[in-house]
């Protein structure tokens, strides 16, 4: 596995300057690890037996900013590229399970990656001497293992967002977790509560989109549930109806898999059965139904998606799709432009894949409904080629056309124009400003 790594230039002068000033100095963690996995990095993070003050004088000819001295870290401007230089060091104490109460620089490089999380981000580099693997990790790459340095229930005592980033992780880059540390992360689970919102937010997110969040949500819900209680509920529900053959954490992980990984798809999909167990009901035939399920489904995601601190149009989007989700959609001309009035182009366009998604998450004898879906997408994109008019803006008449042709100026402006877009939806009348001002003459005369 191991290959030549070539970094950006001003990373390269970085590294070979320190040495020249007789410095170790190494890339380290999330770079080296994507550059083993062929992933271009987005970050170059260097680590170096240099304390602060010598990396700031090695590099006195250029901008300097100590952006976590504290810690060791100071950034580099080269060429106006901002590059993290950070010294050896160890962490000492975690009274808040999230960041060290001190720090301790070291000489000693195998003391810095032994205080990291994974062993595929305890890995470092350097032109001089390739790879240094002290933990396995390039093994444990090859294997796609995601497993902690050392003992991995100390590792989540000692930052618990830890433990979201190894669901992440996985999810993401489509790794196992090792047995040791999926046990920790179950039996630590509770130190989450040491981690904000906006932070167990962002990692939600993108686990979410990752390619292994199936088996994610079906692994994990114990751990999911602190932000989401439903969703332990949920596991092993069954639903003892005809559509389904998972139970609700089945079909919501099949749903959020299948669907393309953009944060308010997958979000939409993660919470639109949320409010089936508190639904549930049974018939005397013996099936089972979730009368109610989609509005009690969006009070569950609008509260869980307020307190992780979601942006307000996130919110409002996911709630539109959780809410809409089991709706039956029209596939005549205007059915659509209905909907097209009611909802815009943007929603429905949202709304399209999250019924594909849906439906394939249903026994497959009901995947014929994908047919039907089919037929209203088709639709949508000819009534939109077409510039069909389905909003009082793109009426051929405006409010002054209907004050020339004697409507009261004020509200009445406003209730004309609603009428003659009902009719043009309707296709009772063609949007044509002759034909409209003809019609409204006709069907309301001229003292309105």
């Amino acid at each position: 596995m191991p290959v030549q790594i070539t970094p950006p230039q001003q990373v390269s002068a970085i590294l070979e300057k320190l040495a020249k000033n007789g410095f170790e100095a190494y890339l380290v963690g999330g770079c080296v690890r994507d550059c083993l996995l062929g992933t271009d990095p987005i970050d170059w993070d260097l680590t170096t037996n240099a304390r602060p003050e010598q990396v700031k004088k090695v590099f006195a000819a250029y901008p300097v900013l100590e952006t976590g001295i504290r810690h060791g870290t100071v950034t580099v401007l080269l060429d106006h590229v901002p590059i993290e230089v950070t010294t050896y060091r160890s962490d000492i104490g975690y009274t808040d399970h999230r960041h060290p109460d001190a720090v301790r620089f070291t000489p000693d490089l195998r003391e810095d990656l032994a205080r990291r999380d994974f062993t595929v981000n305890a890995l470092a580099w350097s032109p001089e001497t390739g790879f240094i693997d002290y933990f396995n990790g390039i093994n444990d790459l090859a294997q796609r293992c995601l497993r902690c340095v050392g003992e991995a229930s100390v590792r989540f005592e000692e930052d618990a967002l830890r433990i979201l980033r190894a669901l992440r992780f996985s999810s993401v880059l489509g790794f196992s977790i090792s047995p040791d540390t999926s046990a920790a992360i179950h039996q630590k689970k509770e130190l989450l509560s040491f981690v904000a919102a906006e932070r167990v937010q962002k990692e939600l997110s993108r686990c979410l989109c990752g390619k292994n969040i199936q088996e994610i949500l079906l692994d994990y819900p114990d751990v999911l549930s602190l932000f989401i209680p439903q969703l332990s509920r949920m596991k092993g529900f069954e639903q003892h109806n005809p559509h389904h053959v998972y139970d609700i954490l089945e079909h919501t992980a099949k749903a959020v898999s299948v669907i393309e990984p953009d944060p308010v798809l997958r979000l939409a999909m993660l919470f639109h059965d949320t409010g089936k167990p508190d639904c549930f009901s049974i018939d005397e035939d013996g099936v089972g139904h979730f009368y109610g399920h989609a509005q009690k489904s969006v009070q569950i995601a609008k509260k869980a998606l307020q307190t992780l601190r979601f942006d307000r149009t996130t919110i409002e989007n996911v709630l539109f799709l959780v809410k809409y989700h089991d709706t039956m959609l029209p596939t005549e001309r205007k059915g659509i432009k209905r909907w097209l009035n009611r909802f815009g182009e943007t929603k429905l366009r949202l709304l399209l894949p999250v019924k594909y998604a849906d439906t394939l998450a249903l026994a497959p004898e009901y995947h014929h409904r994908l047919s039907e879906l089919h037929d209203f997408s088709e639709m949508l994109e000819t009534l939109l080629q077409e510039q069909a008019c389905f909003s009082v803006s793109q009426l051929a008449v405006n409010g002054n056309d209907l004050i020339q042709a004697g409507v009261t100026k004020g509200p009445q402006v406003g209730v004309a124009l609603e009428f003659l877009l009902n009719a043009v939806i309707e296709e009772t009348v063609p949007n044509d400003r002759e034909q409209l001002l003809k019609y409204w003459k006709e069907q309301k005369g001229t003292d309105q």
